[in-house]
């Protein structure tokens, strides 16, 4: 029996105590409040940590109904076609949206971030990696873990990087508006991270590109000077730090595009990682994402890939009701929709996780130019193939131009050695 007011992790089950904030066998983070996105007109989307209310979702349809009728009004020729076929496709979701209400379904569960990943319970104490229960050595560095195999410790080295990147305009788009960044930096404490930031830009007349390099070198720069005065010492610290760094960014994308008449409506997503040690902690808005990829496998099912972030799209939130599947998805002709960027409201929500790094790991962080034409299986078979990570990326944007190549593209790669 469950007592009321108690709550369990949404990945992997486990009882939560009351004002937990992370899982301590699993260690999701656990939200608290839900989270509000600004609309047109000054309406308001609310989302729980797990679900979304479809009257609500209905209203991110109705206002993209909105948009494309004003720019049905205001636009000939082509441009004119275009908005008029997607107001045929959004009154469609409507409808069925409508449907589903009618019948008393009022929320839809939201697609989590990372399944039953790596539920090993015996920790290391040099190297903190978990391990199985019955294992005698820890995996990635050899300490005994049982008590009469112990002698004196050995302390495991830092692990090393193989970073590449590729960014490329696609067969489509006439400028990239996709930013990236791969660099190191020194912390008060003289610890080497790593830094790696995905920013996909929005907003035409190259206000994207402005958009997604504004809130990149913003990122950088707060996040570098910041760790030079302190460093986190827990996984919480790590994600107030990427918060303050992303919502700072956002401040400057905003005010230039209140600014700046013709670029008015510009934004960008951004995907950052900070690897630190052997970990690596993530702020994450939009629909960019991150993967991690092994070869020995990453969730319970054996797996060799996951999924770190959660698409902050219209096309993912209908893939959560049924309404299209994830092959659709990428083919939708709104597929390009997102409800929550940087630029757009002075407010912020940013999802933010940590998480362990074992041997053979490789980080991915892309745009979605990458996966409108790689699906997941094969994006991980081409990485786990591929020689080192710079021809693993450069087989992943060939890949994607093959596939049509519709908007740009970028790849960037971090491996554990």
């Amino acid at each position: 029996m469950t007592a009321v007011g108690s709550r369990s992790c949404s990945v992997c089950g486990t009882s939560l105590s009351p004002g937990a904030r992370y899982c301590t066998r699993c260690g999701a983070v656990v939200g608290d409040e839900p989270e509000e996105i600004a609309l047109s007109g000054g309406r308001r989307l609310h989302l729980a940590p797990d679900t979304l209310s479809l009257p609500e979702l209905l209203a991110v349809v109705e206002s993209g109904v909105t948009f494309w009728r004003q720019r049905l009004a205001s636009t000939d020729g082509v441009a004119r076609a275009t908005a008029a076929a997607a107001i045929k496709d959004l009154s469609q979701i409507l409808d069925s949206l409508a449907t589903q209400i009618a019948l008393g379904r009022e929320t839809v569960q939201v697609t989590g971030c990372l399944p039953a990943q790596r539920l090993f319970p015996l920790p290391c104490a040099i190297c903190g990696r978990g391990n199985r229960a019955s294992a005698r050595y820890c995996i990635a560095c050899g300490t005994p873990l049982r008590p009469d195999l112990q002698t004196v410790p050995r302390v495991s080295p830092l692990p090393r990087l193989q970073i590449a990147s590729r960014t490329d305009i696609g067969m489509v788009r006439p400028v990239n508006e996709d930013t990236f960044y791969t660099g190191e930096f020194t912390t008060a404490d003289d610890t080497i991270g790593t830094l790696l930031i995905v920013a996909d830009g929005m907003g035409g007349h190259q206000a994207g590109d402005v958009a997604s390099t504004l809130a990149t070198t913003t990122l950088k720069t707060y996040l570098v000077k910041a760790l030079s005065y302190g460093v986190p010492t827990t996984d919480a610290g790590w994600h107030e730090l990427l918060q303050r760094a992303v919502l700072q960014a956002n401040q400057i994308v905003y005010q230039h595009a209140q600014t700046h008449a013709n670029q008015q409506g510009m934004g960008t997503t951004m995907t950052v990682a900070l690897v630190v040690g052997r970990r690596v902690h993530l702020g994450h808005v939009g629909d960019s994402r991150a993967y991690l990829i092994n070869p020995a496998g990453v969730v319970n099912e054996g797996l060799p890939w996951v999924q770190l972030t959660t698409d902050h799209s219209l096309v993912a939130r209908l893939v959560d009701i049924g309404q299209i599947t994830p092959a659709q998805a990428r083919m939708h002709p709104q597929r390009n929709v997102v409800y929550r960027s940087l630029g757009g409201d002075p407010t912020l929500e940013v999802d933010t996780r940590s998480h362990a790094l074992a041997p053979g790991d490789t980080l991915l962080l892309c745009s979605d130019g990458l996966v409108n034409h790689v699906e997941d299986e094969e994006l991980a078979r081409m990485v786990l193939n591929a020689s080192s990570v710079a021809q693993a990326c450069a087989q992943l944007v060939a890949r994607a131009n093959e596939g049509g190549g519709k908007d740009n593209i970028t790849v960037v790669m971090a491996r554990v050695v």
